[in-house]
């Protein structure tokens, strides 16, 4: 079973296209660069839209939890 769908692939491939062209933004106005970012943005785009994509993985882990845990130790 494919995880992301055929509608996916398309967002991702005209982020690509805008990313090379010059005209993809990102959320705070800056011109796109990077291939990773751009990626991204074209995977948000086609969750927005409905396509099959997968959740996003959470960015941001609490390192409290495992630094308590060294503590003790």
């Amino acid at each position: 079973m494919a995880k992301y769908g055929k509608s996916a692939q398309k967002n991702v491939k005209s982020a690509m296209r805008r990313r090379k062209k010059g005209t993809l933004k990102s959320g705070s106005g800056q011109t796109v660069r990077s291939r990773k970012q751009a990626i991204a943005i074209g995977l948000s785009e086609a969750r927005s839209k409905g396509a099959k994509v997968p959740k996003r993985k959470s960015a941001r882990k609490s390192g409290g939890s495992s630094a308590k845990q060294s503590r003790k130790k």
